[in-house]
């Protein structure tokens, strides 16, 4: 996909298209990629874990510039706020899935549909395997990547756990997966959908046929081909037609 560069027009209230043409359909695409915080949930895990130590306000404000593109090293950006994290307990971890985290309106709506085309659903979050592989099963998502957590008597030692792909899904490696994932299914590139919030997704929604930028960053949303601005997820589907 080429990045986008023209001002976006208004689709619908609240939803915006650039550099290309309507009518779209599903069945053009045989991959979807989502991002997990802020995208497919309401939280940014990181920062609800952190209120659990009292250091909410600071990684928050770091989580911010990472994703408004403030802050271009996200590795060093996650290992500061990761840092801030150790002593956090598992049943802080609990607490924090049970009572903050919710799947954002649309989500279960707009993977049914793209999964009734036949559709693999890719889940792909520089968040943690605690909770996304949680929401990939309530949302009966196909494939999923994201960090895990180093964790030693129950509680977070500040560090990330080194995984077979390596330890930190940054930008980078959200590109190298999508790609990935579809090459091993026979899909291109441009037959793949990304949808995200932040800086961080950009480089997957670069890689991809049609990139949605969520309720995103303005760096993000500028660059997205769609931008869903109000409502939920499956306004998608006002643009590319199930």
């Amino acid at each position: 996909m080429t990045t986008a560069t023209a001002s976006p027009t208004e689709f619908a209230p609240g939803l915006a298209i650039q550099g290309f043409s309507t009518p779209l359909t599903l069945s053009q695409f045989k991959l979807i990629a989502f991002d997990m915080d802020s995208t497919l949930i309401s939280i940014e895990c990181i920062d609800e874990i952190a209120d659990a130590v009292g250091r909410k306000a600071e990684v928050a404000a770091i989580t911010e510039a990472a994703m408004r593109g403030e802050i271009t090293d996200f590795k060093d950006s996650l290992r500061r706020r990761l840092a801030l994290l150790k002593g956090v307990t598992l049943a802080d971890m609990e607490c924090v899935y049970t009572e903050r985290l919710k799947i954002n309106p649309g989500a279960a709506e707009l993977i049914a549909a793209c999964q009734k085309v036949g559709m693999k659903v890719l889940l792909v979050s520089g968040g943690f395997t605690f909770f996304a592989d949680r929401v990939k099963a309530r949302l009966n998502i196909d494939f999923a990547r994201s960090n895990r957590l180093e964790v030693v008597n129950g509680e977070l030692t500040g560090g990330l756990a080194m995984q077979s792909w390596g330890d930190i899904c940054d930008g980078a490696e959200k590109r190298r997966t999508l790609l990935e994932m579809a090459s091993l299914l026979g899909i291109e590139p441009h037959e793949c959908i990304a949808m995200g919030d932040g800086a961080n997704d950009l480089p997957m929604m670069g890689a991809a046929g049609l990139s949605v930028a969520y309720h995103a960053k303005p760096k993000v949303r500028d660059q997205a081909m769609v931008a869903i601005n109000q409502g939920g997820l499956d306004r998608l589907l006002e643009v590319v037609k199930p």
